[in-house]
């Protein structure tokens, strides 16, 4: 074999390798992929997804989301079951304080106020029941402090005369009938009784005691304040036990509540039927539930969500209030994961189940893994 022929072998065989090695290197799991491919799947969109870890919306309006974007999404799911739950109602409700525990001072007549031995008490300032936090002295107009004050002095000059009197006549004891002597005695009494009143009525201060034990939930009263008679200068809540109260427009809740739980802004509250009133407030029954212990930090007037739980049963899927969120259409969706990095958004019919939970009964299937946290990112994915 001569030299030339040699070179040309060797160069022949060298490009054949490059071009094996090039065509070696070439993704062929694109076309794989594609066949399997949900609709809506195409090459432009596995290309992109192959470039790029983020989440991706498909035209059908499933999402595509990549292992590592779950992680960061915390993506969790549960698989439905279809079970036996209590039927349950959603009411409005309000934290009251417990009428047993709490309670107004409020000013029985008009007067100006006073600080108490420890001066005026704060928000938030603990109490004990009987004790004193301020003082109301009496105030009156011109004319009836005049009136008052006649009426005082002409009592002052009676009670005088009546003591002489009974001096004389105790002196006499013995040549005057002893019913005279106790007449006066008692005219006497009767006189310094009716002029102690009318002086306590000008100068005697009242005491504004608390009627619990608890805590200053309000307090309107500063040094020097006149006030009116029945305004309410303070509010002292026992902390530890407060109810809440509800309304129900359908009279036959009431007759069927097995159980309530509330959901507040502290967090989830575990709640005891107490009762409901017969009389309609605003077109609606007040159903009031006492809150169990442990008490989460709650303020009286704050709005609690409360779910009656009822006698009737109905067959649901039980999951998380976070699984459920709204498409762009405005309605209750869930979001399923159908394959391992596909989830899609099913149309559901819920219902309250209790203050941590709905009742899916229809739109999804047992079995199916419904996402519990991270829904709401998946319905941001654009």
């Amino acid at each position: 074999m001569t030299k030339g022929l040699q070179a040309g072998l060797v160069l022949a065989l060298a490009l054949h390798a490059q071009i094996a090695g090039a065509h070696g290197d070439e993704d062929h799991t694109k076309d794989a992929k594609l066949a399997g491919a949900p609709p809506g799947y195409t090459a432009g969109t596995a290309a992109a997804v192959a470039g790029d870890s983020s989440p991706v919306r498909l035209p059908d309006g499933s999402v595509l989301v990549p292992k590592g974007s779950q992680r960061q999404l915390v993506i969790r799911t549960v698989v439905a079951r279809i079970e036996e739950h209590a039927q349950s109602v959603e009411l409005n409700g309000r934290v009251t304080a417990d009428p047993n525990a709490g309670g107004p001072v409020q000013a029985s007549q008009p007067g100006r106020i006073e600080p108490g031995p420890r001066g005026l008490p704060v928000l938030g300032q603990a109490v004990a029941k009987g004790q004193v936090l301020a003082y109301l002295r009496p105030v009156a107009n011109a004319i009836e402090r005049g009136n008052q004050q006649a009426q005082l002095a002409e009592l002052a000059s009676q009670l005088g005369l009546a003591e002489k009197k009974v001096r004389r006549l105790e002196e006499l004891e013995g040549s005057v009938p002893r019913k005279e002597i106790e007449a006066a005695r008692a005219e006497f009494v009767s006189l310094g009784q009716r002029k102690a009143a009318i002086d306590a009525s000008l100068n005697q201060r009242e005491a504004l005691i608390a009627p619990v034990t608890g805590v200053v939930s309000a307090a309107s009263a500063l040094a020097g304040q006149v006030v009116e008679a029945r305004e309410t200068l303070f509010e002292i809540v026992d902390p530890k036990r407060l109810l809440v109260e509800a309304l129900a427009y359908d009279a036959a809740v009431v007759e069927h509540i097995a159980g309530a739980s509330g959901a507040a802004r502290a967090g989830v509250l575990e709640l005891a039927y107490l009762g409901g009133g017969a009389q309609l407030r605003a077109q609606a029954l007040p159903l009031q539930f006492r809150i169990k212990q442990p008490l989460p930090p709650l303020a009286v007037g704050e709005p609690v969500k409360v779910i009656v739980r009822l006698g009737q049963r109905i067959k649901a899927v039980a999951v998380p209030v976070g699984a459920l969120v709204r498409n762009a259409s405005g309605e209750t969706v869930v979001w399923v994961h159908d394959e391992a990095e596909r989830f899609v958004q099913k149309r559901v019919r819920s219902q309250p189940l209790d203050a941590a939970r709905v009742a899916v009964v229809s739109g999804i299937a047992g079995g199916e893994r419904v996402v519990t946290s991270g829904a709401a990112a998946l319905a941001q994915v654009r």
